[in-house]
């Protein structure tokens, strides 16, 4: 089976099928899935997979046990973090980068559902997702400033562009742990889910995502990345640049003969 490969392919992340729609887990749940280089290595392989794979529509991000993630593992004595400043820059760059980036280039939506706590980089991967889901009792963390650091990862472009500079900056200065509820409301996180069975209202979420049409929202999402860099008269070109290939698709055809036949579209992903 897919997840029986799957779990012998990787040593810290787990990849499980269910339809449309890839689960992948970061799974070092004994270390609150606080990333080594191995797991920084594996996540980048595991997103790079379900990315080009046609027959996943939507990815669901979260983590094994308790925790989402703790952030870096500040216990591995291999970590840079840990042996003073020689190597951060590089792991920052060539490790956690190309991961965060895997999120936020896909051609497909990530929905982050965050299961427990979510700090440090870890929360920069969520934040990354299109969409974020979290369970009651989860809540997002910034400890960077008090440890001393900056916030990594993409925190800074990442943060300030859901919740504007000011909250974004007093929840890095302040570290406070941001609930659920408190997220939702901010316009960090979509939806807050029940403890029991989160995994399993998680899924449910993104299978509904899954039955929309593929190819708009990876349009949508190309739409809305551009938006963020360019002015309103440059997006509505680009809007008007990508219609037409939705317009001239198999999809759209089959969605305004549903919409006449009155039933669900059957999509086909092109």
């Amino acid at each position: 089976s897919s997840r029986e490969r799957a779990m012998s392919d990787y040593e810290t992340v787990l990849i499980e099928r269910e339809g449309r729609v890839a689960r992948v887990s970061f799974n070092r749940p004994e270390k609150l899935n606080s990333f080594n280089g191995t797991l920084r290595r594996e996540f980048l392989r595991a997103a790079q997979e379900v990315n080009a794979d046609s027959d996943v529509w939507v990815v669901v991000l979260t983590g094994a046990g308790r925790a989402f993630g703790a952030g870096a593992d500040l216990s591995d004595t291999s970590e840079p973090a840990t042996n003073g400043a020689e190597g951060v820059e590089d792991v920052l760059n060539a490790e956690y980068k190309p991961g965060v980036l895997a999120i936020h280039h896909a051609r497909k939506p990530w929905i982050a559902a965050v299961n427990g706590p979510c700090a440090g980089i870890s929360y920069s991967y969520a934040m990354a997702c299109d969409l974020m889901v979290m369970a009651e009792s989860s809540y997002l963390f910034q400890p960077f400033v008090g440890i001393g650091l900056v916030p990594d990862g993409g925190a800074t472009w990442l943060l300030p562009s859901l919740v504007g500079a000011k909250r974004a900056y007093e929840l890095m200065a302040f570290g406070e742990k941001l609930g659920a509820e408190k997220a939702v409301e901010w316009g960090l996180a979509n939806r807050m889910l029940p403890d029991d069975d989160f995994a399993g209202h998680a899924m449910s979420f993104a299978q509904e995502l899954a039955g929309r049409s593929p190819m708009a929202l990876r349009y949508a999402k190309e739409a809305l990345a551009f938006a963020a860099t360019h002015n309103l008269s440059d997006a509505i070109s680009k809007e008007a640049a990508l219609q037409p290939l939705c317009i001239g698709s198999d999809d759209a055809k089959e969605a305004f003969k549903a919409f006449f036949e009155k039933r669900q579209p059957n999509w086909q992903g092109k």
